[in-house]
């Protein structure tokens, strides 16, 4: 697959983002205050796949009912309605495409879907689409989905080959926020085969990951990258405890001298990084991989592996990465295109590109992301400047 096969998310009236266009290049670093509206960027993409595998209104639920996910307005009138679209490149044959809904808020936490629309375009000039709003019309032949005003229609036909290949790319975007407490207690056993949002299951994932052909080769992998961000630790494995899991790690620093300890011995630094290591060899792998502050307590010296293994990660997903670290923002292969900054300005997040002068800077190499953010000197474009006036997308195309 191509490691970029979103092109682009439109964001309307999402959470603290009243709109916002996201061009994205792999990997990307989205960089902001606390509070700016990071967490909200990245919800964007957990809150579509889990739109793809579970019901919307569980969807909306799981995050307190659209009120709380649609942007506030100050307005006392009806709230308007919140959107968010896709555009995809070039994957799997695809040349390109869309997948976009609006939703409007009801009484008493309810909502119905406005309109909805996939479109694929296939490299052989093939064209399909379904465009729903009250009615369905589709030059798909065969497809005659029964839909409730509450349901998507992409996850009900996304079985069809035709609109598969977009069905299987939102349904497989991950979000991680790894909680090193999840991954210090006794965890349930699962498939393993994807790791949770929170890191909850690594047992079952590093488990996972022992197991077929080329399972020696991944666990000495996993086990140099644990190592090259914390020392000394040579293995990590799976340990079972009835019908619980957890981890073991072992530590050796030199001949005849080592030790073993479990995972509630082991710092938070230590099970963050191992969460992260999991996101990227989970079996499963992920489309889009967003990770969120990953430097959080963990050592700066270190950074350079977490570096490493992002950089890694972008060969075979896109990944996009939320900091305000200067640490991981160091390294000089990190460009202009590379970052988006979010700022908080008049009750409303915004998302803008680096201004000229941050662009010229990195471009000369005067001066890195990192030492920009540092200095207090990564500045955005103005919110009001011509070039993001342009960044406003639409959400819909004329499919006519």
């Amino acid at each position: 697959m191509n490691t970029r096969p979103i092109a682009k998310i439109i964001i309307k009236r999402f959470r603290s983002f009243p709109s916002a266009v996201l061009d994205l290049d792999n990997p990307l670093f989205i960089v902001g205050r606390n509070g700016s509206g990071k967490s909200n960027l990245a919800d964007a993409f957990g809150f579509v796949a889990e739109a793809m595998n579970s019901p919307l209104q569980a969807v909306f639920d799981g995050r307190g009912g659209i009120a709380t996910v649609r942007n506030r307005s100050s307005v006392k009138s009806a709230p308007p309605n919140m959107g968010l679209a896709f555009e995809f490149g070039a994957f799997n044959g695809i040349d390109g495409g869309r997948f976009a809904f609006e939703v409007k808020a009801l009484p008493n936490y309810g909502f119905r879907i406005v309109r909805e629309q996939c479109l694929v375009r296939r490299k052989d000039g093939a064209r399909w689409w379904f465009d729903r709003t009250d009615t369905w019309k589709s030059n798909a032949d065969g497809l005659t989905p029964a839909l409730e005003p509450t349901a998507l229609a992409l996850p009900l036909v996304g079985g069809d080959e035709r609109f598969a290949p977009v069905f299987k790319v939102l349904s497989a975007m991950r979000v991680y926020s790894i909680e090193p407490a999840k991954l210090r207690e006794m965890q349930d056993p699962d498939s393993g085969t994807t790791l949770k949002p929170d890191g909850g299951n690594a047992a079952s994932v590093l488990q996972e990951l022992s197991r077929g052909e080329n399972a020696k080769t991944t666990q000495q992998e996993v086990h140099r990258i644990l190592e090259s961000i914390v020392p000394e630790t040579k293995s990590v494995s799976p340990k079972k405890h009835g019908n619980k899991l957890s981890m073991s790690f072992l530590q050796q620093w030199a001949e005849g001298k080592k030790l073993t300890f479990d995972a509630f011995s082991m710092s938070d630094g230590t099970l963050r990084s191992l969460g992260l290591i999991m996101a990227v060899f989970q079996k499963q792998s992920p489309s889009v991989l967003v990770i969120e502050e990953p430097e959080a307590t963990i050592h700066p010296g270190a950074l350079g592996a977490v570096l490493d293994l992002i950089r890694r990660a972008a060969k075979s997903m896109q990944v996009i990465v939320t900091t305000h670290s200067p640490e991981l923002l160091d390294a000089r292969w990190i460009g202009d295109a590379n970052l988006r900054i979010v700022s908080w300005t008049a009750g409303a997040s915004h998302l803008m590109l680096p201004s000229a002068a941050t662009r010229e800077a990195m471009r000369s190499h005067l001066m890195g992301a990192g030492e920009l953010l540092r200095s207090n000197a990564l500045h955005a474009e103005d919110l009001f400047s011509d070039e993001n006036s342009l960044r406003d997308g639409t959400l819909f195309e004329n499919l006519s």
